[in-house]
């Protein structure tokens, strides 16, 4: 399950419908002083690092195609790789938190962004630079799963403003690299090498305080060696509910327009004549709109029997958006660039939805790690192709017009799964 779901999920907002109980605490011994403060300064930090690797990447997108002699469809396989990584990684996180512990596990995955983001810029070819990302990316996505459950564990009285801080601070530094990644590597010379280098120096800050962090939960650990775990099998099976399908595939689809957004949004407004700096900054505002929305959207959500409408609402931003795209990019580009900021929010909307559509914790868990996972495997597809159309068409008329048509299924899918509904009513289950 990842990080920003459960966050919205444990919103009080919608805490009357679905909301997760927090983990029981086994610590029985009492925690150091110093690790609430360290636990704060290390669950922003990790923030931070979740995104800067994918949005750092689309500021300086051309220039490093040129350098590697990328073609377009490997190019669009670049963009495809953190939903990949997200699937597969995500799905290993669970077990391996069981195994060594979330804390453990999440300053593996800081490790494991800092040495991609150092080994990255020093790739001779786009193999080496692939398989660097992926390193950083498996990396991101154990601490997208894990992150939530640290909160969870170690702040259960204070979820929601923990959850609303992650947020920011996820949103920040995804805005942040969009924005600043260009103007930075120009002031350092104005290798493209350099200005992707600069990420790894804060991943690796975000190591320090893990590394403490991991040795406290270590001992935790030990004092808690004879609580039992919730059984892996608790709950209803999802895969027999209409409505996880519906919120699968509507996760699927709003990833693949993010995914396409991060990755070629400031290449469509650089070929429509704007500066690489300016097109960073459009990234950055279409990134930043996540950061009140994420707050305003699960609220009036929770307070709705049937969500469906919100999402028909952002979905025609989106496509009044792309419109605007196609027809006049560079004209209203910070119009086009808001209005697929709104369009993107569908993400904290599916995240809300999921912790709607079940009654128990374990169906939360359930459907949140069946949606993730499943949606990110339809996300795959959606950059590679973007890349390949735009190689042969040379131009943007026919990508945009996929990325319109995609938010047609992505609008009728959010009805489905905005229907007053649960997971445990669909496949019979009792309270």
């Amino acid at each position: 399950m990842s990080d920003e779901e459960v966050q919205i999920l444990n919103r009080p907002q919608a805490a009357h419908t679905a909301a997760p109980q927090p983990l029981p605490t086994p610590a029985a011994t009492p925690q150091p002083a110093w690790l609430g403060p360290v636990l704060l300064v290390g669950i922003v930090l990790a923030a931070l690092n979740l995104r800067p690797a994918i949005t750092s990447l689309g500021a300086l997108f051309e220039e490093t195609r040129e350098g590697l002699g990328m073609s377009g469809t490997v190019a669009g396989l670049i963009t495809s790789v953190p939903a990949l990584c997200f699937a597969v990684f995500g799905v290993t996180a669970p077990r391996l938190s069981r195994r060594f512990g979330p804390a453990a596990v999440v300053c593996a995955g800081m490790v494991a962004v800092a040495a991609g983001l150092l080994i990255r810029p020093f790739a001779s070819n786009a193999a080496g630079f692939l398989a660097a990302s992926a390193l950083t990316l498996a990396g991101i996505a154990l601490t997208n799963v894990l992150l939530p459950v640290i909160v969870k564990r170690w702040f259960p009285d204070r979820v929601g403003t923990m959850t609303g801080l992650y947020s920011m601070a996820l949103a920040a530094g995804t805005s942040l690299a969009a924005a600043a990644t260009v103007p930075m590597t120009q002031a350092l010379g104005g290798s493209w090498r350099t200005g992707l280098l600069i990420w790894a120096v804060l991943a690796a800050a975000a190591v320090l305080p893990w590394l403490a962090i991991a040795a406290a939960a270590r001992k935790e650990k030990a004092a808690a060696a004879g609580v039992p775990a919730a059984r892996p099998d608790a709950g209803p099976s999802v895969v027999r509910s209409r409505t996880a399908w519906a919120l699968a595939c509507y996760f699927g689809l709003q990833a693949t327009g993010a995914y396409i957004t991060m990755g070629w949004l400031p290449q469509i407004f650089r070929d429509a004549g704007v500066s690489a700096s300016t097109a960073g900054i459009l990234l950055a505002v279409t990134m930043v709109m996540g950061v009140p929305l994420a707050f305003v959207i699960p609220g009036l959500a929770g307070r709705m029997r049937n969500q469906g409408p919100i999402a028909v609402v952002l979905g025609l931003f989106g496509l009044v958006g792309y419109l605007g795209l196609s027809f006049a990019p560079a004209a209203g580009a910070w119009a086009w660039a808001i209005l697929l900021g709104v369009s993107n929010c569908a993400f904290p909307l599916v995240i809300t939805m999921i912790g709607l559509r079940a009654k128990s914790p374990a169906g939360v868990v359930k459907l949140s790690a069946f949606a993730q996972s499943t949606g990110y495997l339809i996300s795959i597809p959606g950059p590679l192709l973007i890349g390949t159309l735009y190689q042969h068409t040379g131009g943007w008329d026919l990508p945009l017009a996929l990325m319109a048509g995609l938010l047609v299924p992505q609008i009728a899918l959010g009805i489905l799964a905005g229907r007053d509904r649960t997971i445990e009513d669909e496949c019979g289950m009792r309270d």
